[in-house]
């Protein structure tokens, strides 16, 4: 039989840092958004409460449906500007699609925390207040005024944290 050896005195301990919960989730939607198919944008997203992941979310086109990655952009095509014109797209934005995968598996999203790697758009900012989401953290900006007022005005906090 083996003898068990006390544990050395002079254990090197290697020291890190570990990311915050906020970086450790914005890290995480990142890598989500590689997924995306849109060829304008790689957006992720991901509902989190209680620190547990209940839905993530990229930006790309309904399932069965041929992605703007494989037959193009209609936005491109038209010369549509960013922020404008969102019905002229194939895709759901990552918000969207993550709000929808909560609801196709049952899960609330009530008093959530949304993370995604841009601020949402006015049409995702007004799923997200309907959807009972609390609070939002993102990494980079989106110019979108009336999405920002509605958001404000909802109570909904959107913070923006820099990429480490």
């Amino acid at each position: 039989m083996a003898e068990k050896q006390a544990p050395s005195q002079n254990v090197s301990v290697k020291t890190h840092s570990r990311p915050d919960w906020d970086t450790y989730f914005l890290d995480i939607v990142e890598l989500v958004s590689k997924r995306a198919t849109c060829l304008r944008r790689a957006v992720g997203a991901g509902l989190v409460r209680d620190r547990r992941i209940l839905a993530t979310g990229y930006n790309g086109a309904p399932s069965k449906l041929q992605h703007c990655l494989d037959i193009g952009c209609l936005r491109e095509q038209l010369n549509v500007p960013s922020g404008e014109r969102h019905e002229l797209c194939r895709g759901l934005h990552a918000e969207q699609n993550a709000i929808i995968q909560a609801a196709l598996h049952g899960v609330s999203t009530k008093d959530s925390t949304l993370y995604c790697t841009n601020h949402p758009c006015v049409i995702c900012a007004k799923m997200i207040i309907n959807a009972g989401i609390t609070r939002i953290v993102i990494r980079d900006g989106y110019s979108d005024r009336l999405a920002a007022e509605m958001l404000r005005e909802a109570g909904i906090s959107v913070e923006q944290l820099d990429k480490e």
